[in-house]
């Protein structure tokens, strides 16, 4: 709480709050979506659950999830992002806190809650995509987007870490009673400094509302996306291709990275207890070099583009690296033997991937600026697809094959395939007006 109130005590640009604040949410809703990966092994040991089963549950939440980003991002564009997104993360620290409850209740009742769990996350990125589209200046859009998009690995980072020692020390339950309280905490102060619009806010300056009337992509809450021909705009579905594909691998390993540094040796995993310090290195330190990686990615892309390179050119440039470079370290993992071996391509993993921020991640504005938000939630929930099956499909193949290999295999072929159809396809001009 001294964080929250250290923020708004210090004299910086309101803007900046705001993406400090979006951090705060997006670290938050990780935190919520991957605390479950962790305490998913002993609800599992403890309820009797198969792997085909733990897919189900992680399955289910992307369910909730594919339902509202569209909507979530209508709705931002429409009547603003602050009570949107507000909203949102106040649901689903709710559901959170009473994920025990419900799974003591049954695995019916478990997968329920989590389905109004991941209806409450579905519309955060679409939300705080439309916020930045009226809030923050063009030649900032990239760096601001990654700094709130490393809240994804440190939310990881920290769902992970913090999960394990929670049930070390206490017991599982608390993961989501601890988590749960965050989220529920960040939304007073959200709800006490943030407005949707810039010139809504009661302690901006001239100075700073002026750059953004004249640098930020869009200035108004948009009526209604012409989603006419939306599906075959090729440079949309270059978006959306990549969402889905990005999401596949990213979901696979958000679901079961804990799992998989859990298994025996002889299915392929590591073997290594939950409350090992290698488990907490495993985790942690390519999620540390995501984290740098993808703000180093997000300024290099800003100033690429600010020293003239096209939009586009740094947009397939950045992606292209992302994509290629990631699927190359996956292939790869399956025959490392040793911890350091796979530690070090999970770690150029993640740095790929930040170095892709600025591709397809921000994509959308460049498309439609008035229609960002609508936009993110249309690719968005087209990507959950990928999100709901690909656990699926990895519990399935450890229940068949009882190994990890085919998991990183397929996730290689579709990251390649992504990386492929956004060189393509991919566009910076404007489609939607």
């Amino acid at each position: 709480m001294g964080l929250f109130l250290c923020i708004y005590l210090m004299r910086i640009p309101v803007r900046f709050r705001l993406v400090f604040m979006s951090f705060l949410a997006v670290f938050i809703c990780y935190i919520d979506r991957v605390n479950i990966s962790v305490a998913i092994i002993p609800m599992q040991e403890q309820f009797g659950w198969s792997d085909s089963q733990t897919g189900i549950i992680f399955s289910s939440f992307y369910m909730g999830y594919f339902f509202t980003m569209a909507i979530g991002g209508f709705l931002a564009d429409r009547y603003g992002g602050k009570v949107v997104l507000g909203c949102g993360v106040l649901l689903w620290s709710l559901f959170t806190i009473l994920t025990p409850v419900f799974s003591y209740n049954g695995l019916l009742a478990l997968i329920f809650i989590r389905v109004l769990m991941g209806l409450g996350e579905g519309i955060t990125f679409p939300s705080w995509h439309s916020l930045y589209a009226r809030w923050i200046p063009f030649n900032e859009r990239t760096r601001s987007v990654a700094i709130t998009n490393s809240g994804i690995s440190v939310g990881t980072i920290f769902g992970y870490a913090i999960s394990a020692m929670i049930i070390a020390s206490y017991s599982w339950e608390w993961v989501f009673y601890s988590f749960g309280l965050l989220g529920i905490i960040w939304f007073f102060f959200w709800n006490k400094g943030i407005t949707s619009l810039p010139e809504n806010h009661p302690k901006i300056d001239e100075e700073e509302l002026m750059l953004i009337k004249a640098e930020a992509p869009a200035d108004t809450t948009a009526a209604k996306l012409p989603i006419k021909n939306l599906l075959t705009n090729l440079p949309f579905l270059a978006i959306a291709v990549s969402t889905f594909c990005n999401n596949w691998a990213l979901f696979t390993f958000l679901s079961y990275l804990p799992k998989f540094i859990n298994s025996p040796v002889s299915m392929g995993g590591l073997g290594i207890d939950l409350d090992s310090s290698v488990f907490i290195l495993i985790i942690l330190i390519p999620s540390i070099v995501s984290v740098l990686a993808l703000i180093t990615g997000g300024f290099m892309a800003d100033s690429l583009i600010k020293s003239g390179y096209k939009v586009i050119k740094v947009r397939k440039i950045v992606n292209t690296i992302g994509f290629f470079g990631a699927a190359s370290c996956l292939f790869m993992i399956p025959i490392q033997e040793s911890y350091i071996g796979i530690i070090g391509l999970l770690c150029a993993t993640n740095a790929f991937s930040g170095i892709g921020a600025g591709g397809f991640g921000v994509n959308h504005a460049d498309l439609g600026p008035k229609y960002t938000g609508s936009l993110v939630g249309i690719s968005g929930s087209i990507g959950m697809l990928a999100a709901i099956v690909s656990p699926l499909i990895a519990g399935i193949i450890l229940d068949v094959t009882g190994s990890w290999t085919l998991i990183f295999h397929i996730c290689t072929a579709v990251l390649v395939f992504g990386g492929i159809f956004y060189l393509f396809f991919a566009s910076a001009s404007e489609q939607f007006k």
